[in-house]
């Protein structure tokens, strides 16, 4: 049995174009990490997740957690509209990063690893990030935006896996397939 340790739709919705049989169990984890360092910050919390949802669950578990990180700077989920804006002012016209951490636990081992994208953000003004906000899709997306909606928009160009900056990179789907899933239609 597979199971995803999420409740983000955007990983369900991945997952199931590679593996129909799969099961949804949310993790109750603690998120509050200490660490500095975007990747490793990320890895800890898939563990994190997928350790908690394998203890209650057993079979496969797959955890995963996406950060979007600025010369070092963790930006998190905002927590209003006022932190959303000053997320989007701080990557306007920027090259960032957005860090996907991993961790599968199979048969009592775990299989971990992160994930890297470079992301440019166009020159944004005010009125453009303003506008944004007002739709409500940077309120719970990692550094205020959402790469698969509108603010696909804000994006100019991406170097790596445009999955990861969904959430869930496709090296996720290659490690699940080593293990043993099937994810080709044949």
């Amino acid at each position: 049995m597979l199971v995803l340790a999420s409740s983000s739709p955007r990983r369900r919705e991945i997952l199931s174009r590679f593996i129909s049989d799969f099961k949804v169990v949310p993790s109750n984890a603690d998120e509050n990490c200490s660490l500095s360092d975007p990747m490793e910050y990320a890895v800890e919390l898939a563990c994190r997740k997928a350790r908690e949802v394998y203890l209650r669950t057993g079979g496969t578990v797959v955890g995963a957690d996406t950060v979007v990180h600025l010369r070092g700077k963790i930006l998190g989920k905002p927590r209003s509209e006022e932190e959303a804006i000053e997320m989007l002012e701080l990557l306007s016209g920027k090259v960032h990063n957005v860090t996907t951490g991993y961790c599968i636990v199979h048969r009592g081992e775990e299989h971990r690893g992160a994930v890297t994208t470079e992301v440019k953000f166009r020159e944004l003004g005010r009125d453009v990030i303003h506008a944004y906000v007002r739709t409500g899709e940077p309120m719970d997306k990692a550094g205020a935006y959402g790469i698969q909606g509108w603010g696909g928009l804000l994006v100019d160009r991406i170097r790596g896996d445009y999955y990861n900056v969904v959430g869930f990179p496709m090296e996720i789907i290659w490690k699940l397939r080593e293990l043993g899933f099937n994810v080709l239609p044949y």
